[in-house]
């Protein structure tokens, strides 16, 4: 008889967490791994110097194993004239704030996986690499599966299942559209070709043979249950650990996550000009959440900083990403372990 999921990735329980940047370091990755879940290390944010600071934590602080997160996209080229447009859509809000667009400088963004940031992961040899928009090209998959890592890709279309299981993967992130953050949506730029968990799953179960871990919608036992009747070898958990102490959220997101807000999530390209799902805010309502004007991932980041920063400065999340899934119902401020204690419960 073949180990399950969890046995191959070494973990108790077959309970992932969503890797989350700008939400979280190490200490959440520790915390999910001690209680016998996967903890993961976003890693699409980080500098060298910073993961290997981050990772060296993790190794210091537990022998358990350790999922790192890396984005697949390919840099676009910046446009003037779509930069121009950007700037003109923003330019009232700057303007309330006393801001000059024109000191906006196009910063680096989110970079994609490449042989510097493997360079650094090799000497911890990482027991998973998950990667979100795809995979990475034939020679840094094979750097990855050399050291004997497992390789998890996100698929939110059966197609992309498809691919992904041709191109190397090893077990599959099935993301529906409950999901919280970014959408791992990479073969197609359609929003109408996304579903939710509990439909895109079985979908999945039937196209494929490699193991697969739903996420989205998933906060509690009942939810876990669900997802292991329709197929899912594992459950993959964000939105639920937001909360706890051992994230870096702000507290801006912390009481918007616990308010009623958290009812009104939509999918939103402002922030990054990719499709990632957060709570409501003033800037989604007035430019719309999906927006022509937005400029390609992650271009449209460095815009949308100062504004986030001067409006925060006021305590007020009105341009800020507030990522969240659908189902923060059991987003609470309790110990990570905890949490992976009452999901535990489903298994």
């Amino acid at each position: 008889m073949s180990p399950s999921l969890h046995q191959r990735l070494g973990i108790e329980l077959p309970i992932l967490q969503a890797p989350m940047a700008g939400a979280q370091d190490s200490a959440l990755a520790i915390a999910v791994s001690r209680a016998g879940g996967l903890g993961a290390l976003p890693c699409a944010m980080l500098s060298l110097e910073a993961m290997g600071e981050e990772l060296a934590a993790f190794r210091a602080a537990t022998s358990m194993p350790l999922n790192v997160n890396f984005f697949c996209h390919v840099p676009p080229e910046p446009d003037p004239g779509v930069q121009a447009r950007w700037h003109k859509a923003l330019a009232p809000f700057f303007a309330e704030f006393g801001l000059d667009i024109d000191a906006v400088t196009q910063g680096p963004g989110r970079c994609p996986f490449d042989h510097q940031a493997c360079d650094v992961l090799e000497p911890f040899r990482p027991e998973v690499v998950s990667f979100h928009f795809g995979l990475p090209g034939d020679a840094l998959l094979e750097r990855v599966k050399a050291w004997g890592a497992t390789v998890l890709s996100t698929a939110t279309t059966v197609e992309e299942a498809r691919w992904l299981e041709a191109q190397g993967a090893d077990a599959l992130i099935v993301q529906g559209l409950e999901a919280g953050g970014h959408r791992g949506m990479f073969l197609s730029e359609e929003i109408t070709t996304q579903m939710g968990t509990l439909a895109l799953l079985p979908q999945v179960r039937d196209a494929v043979d490699l193991p697969l871990i739903a996420a989205g919608g998933i906060a509690d036992a009942s939810g876990v249950a669900a997802a292991r009747a329709l197929g899912a070898d594992a459950v993959q958990i964000g939105t639920a650990l937001l909360c706890c102490p051992e994230t870096t959220i702000s507290a801006i997101h912390r009481r918007a996550l616990q308010s009623e807000a958290a009812r009104h999530t939509a999918l939103t390209n402002l922030y990054s000009g990719r499709p990632a799902r957060g709570i409501v805010t003033r800037l989604m309502r007035e430019l719309g959440p999906m927006a022509e004007v937005a400029p390609a991932f992650p271009l449209a980041t460095s815009a949308i900083a100062p504004l986030r920063a001067a409006a925060e400065a006021t305590g007020s999340g009105d341009f800020s990403p507030l990522w969240a899934g659908q189902n923060a119902s059991r987003c609470r401020a309790i110990p990570a372990a905890d949490v992976i204690a009452e999901l535990a419960v489903g298994m």
